[in-house]
């Protein structure tokens, strides 16, 4: 990259993290003005602002500063230069809060409905700037950074310490409240709302906008260079790829490891669990509990919305995820194969090479495979087969936003109650087809 494009790619993300600060500060103020409590980061100052002469502005400037101490005591020598960048930032965001309360003086809601309408729409624009500071990767504002020191000084979950963090928060502006004015005053039930609401909405505007870093900075991420390289790679060498989706009872894993003994070629299922142990640093068990496992997409981001105030941490599943697809775009690269699951004819989708087949079977001939497999009743049988299937089509959708089993995401969909032998057949002419298309294809 040249000097200038260097120069221009910083620049822009500058002015993205610019106006992300002030669009949070935006929605902070329009959640201090529904008069419902503000969001957990803001508590404190807010508590201070109700009872001393300084603006909600001035009090978390001087509630980010000591943040910034705090965390030079807890990262020592590991304390960057670059962290003083945050004192900047915060003199700008409590400027920015201030400039925002005056901007929605007219906001003074006294009906509850519209209290609670002001509290949504200020924690849906509060996502939003979260979204874009996070998006130009920048600068972290002094909450994030210190969750971030803790982090790094406890070795402790992203996740889990943010969510103590705004507890914290709420619970020391609560016992200020009483202290200061007698009341509570400042931390309510809009507290609580902005809790679970803004971290949840920034997430979700980052899987649906994943395309956007590439869009505004030219950027193509690690996942989509790998793929590239996949991509490259096989149509040099003509090899191919069999992924496997699979209902469950279906026979999918029996089925696969006898194509690929018929062709001679690898075979991934459960080696996939620990080529992905290798780079997670998870136990094989931990990430056989959690992969191809969704109970609710719903419930996941709203559980992990604490994720989205970082790029640097991600949720245990999303990473387990990551290092999954990682295996699937090597094992493809290294040569021939048949993969099983994990999403592997999405994560593919762009190799021409690879085919993606689903298998199914009568829900009948499920529950006998399964009983007689697990030694499970009828009525067991069934209903692991159903929260099965469930849990990998809701997972299947969350990461590639695609449906599970449609037909128009496989070269083939076919029955497995039709016999072993005529769906290996089958399969196989499917191969030969293919690999006759795409080196016709090829040669033009």
């Amino acid at each position: 990259m040249s000097k200038k494009k260097q120069n221009n790619y910083i620049v822009k993300r500058y002015i993205i993290f610019l106006i992300g600060l002030f669009v949070n500060s935006l929605g902070v103020a329009l959640i201090t003005k529904a008069n419902l409590g503000t969001s957990p980061i803001s508590s404190i100052p807010y508590v201070l602002s109700l009872n001393y002469p300084f603006t909600l502005g001035n009090f978390t400037i001087f509630f980010s500063i000591l943040l910034i101490v705090l965390q030079l005591i807890l990262l020592g020598k590991n304390f960057k230069v670059e962290h003083l960048l945050q004192i900047p930032v915060s003199l700008i965001f409590g400027y920015f809060i201030d400039a925002c309360m005056i901007l929605l003086g007219f906001v003074n809601p006294h009906s509850y409905p519209v209290k609670v309408i002001d509290l949504l729409i200020g924690c849906l624009i509060l996502g939003v700037g979260v979204y874009m500071e996070v998006l130009a990767d920048v600068v972290m504002l002094p909450g994030e950074s210190f969750v971030r020191a803790v982090v790094f000084r406890w070795k402790t979950e992203f996740g889990i310490t943010k969510i103590c963090f705004d507890v914290s928060m709420a619970v020391i502006a609560a016992v200020l409240s009483f202290v200061l004015a007698g009341r509570l005053d400042g931390v309510r039930e809009g507290t609580v709302v902005a809790a679970l609401l803004v971290g949840f909405i920034a997430r979700t505007i980052g899987r649906y906008l994943s395309f956007m870093p590439e869009k505004l900075f030219g950027v193509v991420n690690e996942t989509e260079e790998a793929s590239d390289a996949v991509d490259n790679e096989a149509v040099t060498t003509g090899q191919f790829c069999i992924a496997i989706g699979r209902q469950y009872g279906s026979g999918g894993r029996d089925l696969g490891a006898k194509l690929a003994e018929k062709l001679n070629c690898d075979f991934y299922d459960k080696e996939i669990i620990q080529l992905a142990a290798g780079s997670t640093g998870y136990t094989p068990e931990y990430i056989s509990k959690r992969e191809e496992n969704m109970t609710n997409s719903f419930l996941y981001d709203l559980v992990h919305e604490m994720y989205a105030y970082s790029d640097e941490y991600e949720p245990p599943k999303d990473k387990i995820f990551e290092a999954e697809a990682e295996v699937i775009r090597s094992a493809a690269k290294k040569g021939n194969c048949v993969i099983v699951g994990r999403c592997a004819d999405a994560i593919l989708k762009d190799d021409p090479d690879c085919i993606g087949i689903f298998l199914s079977a009568p829900l009948k001939t499920r529950i006998q495979t399964v009983m007689k497999r697990d030694g499970l009743d009828e009525k067991a049988a069934k209903r692991r087969i159903e929260q099965t299937d469930r849990r990998r089509a809701d997972n299947y959708r969350y990461y590639t936003r695609r449906i599970w089993g449609m037909s128009g995401n496989y070269q083939m969909c076919i029955d497995t109650s039709l016999g072993e032998d005529y769906v290996i057949n089958t399969v196989l002419d499917l191969v030969k087809n293919v690999n006759r298309h795409v080196s016709e294809s090829r040669a033009e």
